[in-house]
């Protein structure tokens, strides 16, 4: 038997396998998609098995045996192994990476991670229960007795649950019981609690009907914030059990997994499977078994979880669907929607995408019939949306108000005063943006980056967000020794100290990258903010979707029109849909809720739509400019990023690439070469071009080819980006 081995090593041709001859006692656990470890060189490394054949063929003498097999049946099932293929010849990504990113660690073709199975040890008859009962009888020993009846009574028992270690082990000894282990999984599953769901709106009910009968492979939910598109999505997914089938749950940050989860988990119990990045690697391998072994029907989590290898999968639901964290910004740069449909064609599953301010890609497919259109357009309380009052900001700074201006302090106080909570959203960590001296106007960079370090307070350093270079502050200039040196610009840190400055009492929780990074630091923030440990919740853009506070009815919004500033064509989009969203937060319950906009725009249709909770407006006035400048969803897409050590090298070879596409692509607009909005990252310079299409056959041989020229030992380095969500 010969068969055709994936393994991750960089190789001129990016899919490269390679043949092995398998040994005869081996023979009858090879199958495709399983984990085989070789030899390759001088090194052992593990590979995917991607074809068999028979090794009657010429030439075939000379073959290495494999070293072993590495599991008891396939990681890769039919299904992802098609999905795979699928995903490099779409994304142009090595076949390898499609199938590793699929997969929880323990499950890569790698060379050595190990993950302990947890066990749990259990005690249990080791007699039938006639001959116990018998004992019992006859037995005058009150500790033995009452160890024995409570097994019967059980069936099984926790070793560490029985108080008395000594009188067990007289048991054991007499082999009356036995001791067992069992499987554990490390993340608590959640009882089986069964609450109801609750009642439906006759619009959210007619929401749920029109897409379980409806015809269309893809739907759209446009729901306003607060509209109850979550009851929705358990109210579809209780119908879809109901019938045998199962379902995936995406959300787009991890933050939002913790109501969510707790949402679902009181109603479906232990049918519930979490996968996302903040798991270890054993707690997501255990749930990823749970899922393959077919032991839940739903799945909650962020972008990955499309993998999950659900069988009988009957609906795909993307909340807050417009969100760009779908789309994976390393090889293979998928987006979770395309994997969707993909899978939900072998299903013969429907997909539901919901937002309340839907890409403008989507909402334009639903409008032309591409995907059905449900819409919720009042919240589920009757309340209205909450009022947004914009504030100028130049005429606060007049008033000596430069961060935080006297309404939303006003605001703030009465807030305070009636007991009810506040959230603040800054999308800018750190305690200020720049540091610079006063007196020769140094600033201070980061050395592999060529950009402006940002000052963190809290430890005193002063770090680069995008190679992670870190220094400690200085108490001089390091050009003119002055100690003149003055931050910049605000981040989260500063605020919370300038909220603190302002009022003594109040009780802030910062939540952002930094208070952020260790286990659980999301779920002990929200729930202690959900249970009144804090007044006022700051941070970052992580709070501005999906969550559910009943005492919030004020939201602040510092710097608003911090994200228009940048030279991205989404950049109006997404910083609507981030002041709708984060003004969702307010007057969810029974509290009458407010909104304050800083800006200094007011007069920017993205500020006044936002002001009005326009969504139809701000998409009639942003879909007339990408029509105009011909910008998705007039066409698509692609990006071609030329990266190089050296300056000027990069700069010629990006110079021919862009003259080749044009040349090649005669019937596509072709920009660039320029240079990358961050122009140096870890001492690499970054140029790149990028192409509007309209179908991606006519554009997919001509990336391929100058994939596979600047390839391995190219001193340039390329990355091809299909429909990127960042420029």
């Amino acid at each position: 038997m010969i068969i055709d081995v994936l393994v991750e090593i960089n190789v001129g041709s990016k899919n490269q396998m390679f043949s092995y001859n398998v040994k005869e006692e081996l023979q009858a656990k090879i199958k495709k998609g399983i984990r085989v470890t070789v030899p390759f060189g001088s090194r052992k490394l593990e590979g995917f098995v991607m074809d068999i054949r028979d090794s009657v063929e010429k030439n075939t003498y000379d073959l290495k045996e494999i070293i072993n097999v590495v599991d008891d049946h396939p990681v890769l099932t039919d299904e992802l192994l098609e999905l795979g293929t699928y995903m490099s010849n779409f994304y142009l990504a090595p076949l390898i990476h499609c199938y590793q990113t699929m997969l929880p660690v323990a499950l890569k073709a790698k060379r050595n991670t190990k993950i302990n199975i947890k066990e749990e040890k259990y005690i249990c008859l080791n007699k039938t229960e006639e001959e116990i009962k018998l004992y019992i009888k006859s037995n005058k020993s009150v500790l033995q007795n009452d160890i024995l009846n409570s097994v019967i009574s059980l069936g099984k028992v926790r070793k560490k649950d029985i108080g008395n270690q000594n009188v067990l082990r007289t048991l054991l000894k007499k082999e009356l019981l036995k001791e067992i282990k069992e499987e554990k999984y490390r993340l608590d599953s959640g009882d089986v609690n069964n609450i109801q769901i609750h009642k439906l709106t006759p619009k959210q009910s007619d929401v749920v009907n029109l897409f379980l009968e409806g015809n269309k492979e893809t739907y759209l939910l446009h729901g306003i914030t607060g509209s109850g598109k979550t009851e929705v999505y358990m109210h579809i997914i209780d119908k879809v059990i109901s019938k045998g089938k199962k379902a995936i749950v995406l959300v787009p940050e991890i933050a939002l997994t913790t109501q969510l989860v707790a949402r679902f988990q009181n109603h479906f119990g232990s049918d519930v499977a979490i996968l996302h990045s903040r798991l270890s690697d054993g707690e997501r391998y255990d749930e990823w078994r749970k899922v393959e072994r077919d032991e839940v029907s739903i799945v909650i989590g962020t972008r990955s979880a499309v993998f999950a290898p659900l069988s009988n999968i009957g609906v795909i639901i993307i909340d807050e669907e417009h969100e760009s964290t779908y789309k994976q910004e390393n090889s293979p740069r998928y987006h979770a929607y395309d994997i969707a449909l993909f899978r939900a064609g072998k299903h013969n599953a429907k997909i539901l995408l919901g937002s309340a301010t839907p890409s403008l890609e989507s909402y334009a497919r639903a409008k032309k019939g591409y995907y059905g259109f449900l819409e919720l357009d009042e919240r589920i309380n009757g309340k209205d949306l909450p009022k947004v009052h914009v504030i100028d900001m130049k005429e606060s700074i007049k008033k000596g108000h430069r961060i935080i201006s006297l309404e939303m302090i006003e605001k703030i106080k009465e807030k305070l005063e009636k007991k009810e909570q506040v959230m603040i959203l800054l999308n800018r960590r750190g305690y200020s943006n720049v540091l610079t001296c006063s007196n020769c106007g140094y600033t201070y960079k980061c050395p592999n980056c060529e950009i402006a370090m940002t000052y963190h307070k809290t430890s005193d350093t002063i770090r680069c967000h995008y190679c992670g270079y870190a220094d400690k502050r200085e108490s001089e200039c390091r050009e003119c020794h002055a100690k003149n040196l003055k931050d910049f610009g605000v981040g989260t840190e500063k605020l919370e100290e300038e909220l603190k400055n302002i009022f003594e009492d109040i009780r802030i929780v910062r939540m952002d990258l930094d208070t952020t990074t260790t286990k659980g630091s999301h779920s002990r923030i929200i729930n202690d903010f959900n249970n009144y440990k804090y007044d006022l919740l700051l941070g970052t853009q992580m709070i501005a979707k999906g969550l559910d506070f009943g005492r919030v009815s004020l939201v602040g919004v510092i710097n608003a029109d911090m994200g228009l500033n940048i030279p991205d064509f989404r950049s109006s989009e997404r910083t609507f849909q981030l002041l709708n969203q984060v003004s969702g937060r307010s007057g969810r319950k029974d509290i009458e809720g407010e909104v304050i906009i800083q800006t200094f725009n007011t007069d920017h249709y993205v500020i006044e739509c936002a002001k009005k909770h326009d969504y139809i407006g701000f998409y009639k006035r942003e879909m007339a400019i990408r029509k105009k400048l011909f910008y998705p969803p007039f066409c698509f897409v692609a990006t071609i990023k030329i990266m190089s050590k050296e300056y000027e090298y990069g700069f010629e070879i990006s110079r021919k690439i862009g003259n080749y596409l044009r040349n090649k692509l005669p019937n596509h607009v072709v920009l660039g070469p320029t240079m990358a909005n961050v122009f140096k990252i870890k001492n690499v310079y970054r140029f790149g071009c990028l192409i509007k299409y309209k179908t991606k056959e006519e554009i997919n041989d001509v990336l391929r080819e100058l994939i596979e020229h600047y390839g391995v030992g190219s001193k340039i380095k390329l990355e091809v980006d299909i429909n990127p969500m960042r420029l």
